[in-house]
């Protein structure tokens, strides 16, 4: 056991996490503001129109002006095609940049040459909202400064019935996680997307248990990022007052054993029992300090004197001794 008071409390708040709860992800990307206009990305689709004012065009039947290029894909080096000009280099240009530089390329062809440009979103210019919103789906990204929380405005926004939800991101193979309480108090938090991201929102699946003299014994979902032990005697209704002992809160932990430390920097046991005095008022403070993790067992132990009650209530039924072994107990008090 390891009674929790303002000495141990600095150090234990360094120990590692249990590493339990199967919150997916770890961490989060900040904001960084990409460019208000989108940008043309492989596998996208452009419509590109054609007017000329001279004469001997290349491009242009005699007697018209105007000649349509309609859906041409971007390849995978970024660039499209067109008649007499070639490749043309347009990947990760606004469409005003693209469109001078197919103008440019056709200048040396036809020097009065004017260009009209219509961009669709390709696979790697969405993003995908997944699930947990009214209305998941899959989004062209309107610029390259579209964030997590615009994301979600479109799909309906975060459900309120949910319990702390978390918005969940998913980039080149990692998965990042933050609260979405979190996520709309720190606007520098809100992510710029990019082209294949995915996003989903899920309840905290972190949870607590309560047993012992407790107000009641229940598994307990976390409602925040974090609670202390003080949170946590809050959320079970307090202690029993005719049956808890108040100088022994026991918060039982599990860590995994490569956690385990004989240099004081992480727990000398995989299995730790932490007490709580909560009649002293270092233990009071502490107990608004510690944090629960996820699947630890806040444990309200019984009072000695309750122990003895129910033991002599026990005999006393059996020989018919209830009233005096009250007297008794009264009278020790």
């Amino acid at each position: 056991m390891l009674y929790v008071d303002r000495t141990t409390y600095a150090r234990v708040s360094k120990w590692p996490s249990s590493g339990k709860g199967g919150m997916a992800g770890t961490g989060w990307i900040e904001n960084k503001r990409g460019p208000s206009d989108n940008l043309i990305n492989a596998g996208d689709r452009v419509d590109i129109t054609i007017w000329e004012t001279g004469e001997g065009s290349l491009l242009i039947m005699p007697g018209q002006k105007v000649v349509a290029l309609p859906g041409l894909t971007v390849s995978a080096d970024g660039t499209v095609f067109l008649p007499f000009a070639d490749k043309v280099y347009i990947a990760n240009m606004t469409v005003d940049q693209a469109r001078e530089a197919i103008q440019a390329k056709l200048a040396v062809q036809t020097p009065a040459t004017q260009v009209l440009i219509n961009h669709s979103a390709g696979r790697k210019s969405t993003v995908d909202l997944i699930s947990g919103v009214p209305r998941p789906g899959s989004y062209p990204l309107p610029s390259r400064d579209f964030t997590v929380l615009s994301l979600l405005a479109l799909g309906g926004g975060v459900p309120a019935v949910e319990t702390n939800p978390y918005v969940r991101l998913m980039r080149d193979g990692k998965i990042y996680s933050i609260s979405a309480d979190r996520l709309l108090k720190n606007p520098s938090l809100d992510t710029t997307l990019r082209g294949g991201d995915k996003v989903y929102v899920e309840p905290d699946e972190r949870y607590f248990l309560s047993l012992g003299a407790a107000g009641r014994e229940a598994m307990v979902r976390f409602p925040q990022d974090r609670i202390s032990a003080l949170d946590a005697l809050a959320l079970i209704g307090g202690l029993n007052e005719s049956r808890a002992d108040a100088k022994g809160i026991l918060i039982l932990r599990d860590y995994p054993a490569k956690a385990v430390r004989s240099d004081g920097k992480g727990p000398p046991k995989q299995r730790m029992i932490f007490v709580i005095d909560m009649t002293s008022a270092d233990g009071l403070f502490s107990a608004g300090q510690f944090t629960i993790q996820a699947q630890d067992v806040v444990m309200a132990t019984e009072s000695k004197v309750t122990s003895a009650n129910v033991v002599m209530g026990l005999i006393g039924g059996v020989l018919g001794l209830g009233r005096t072994s009250q007297l008794i107990l009264d009278r020790a008090d």
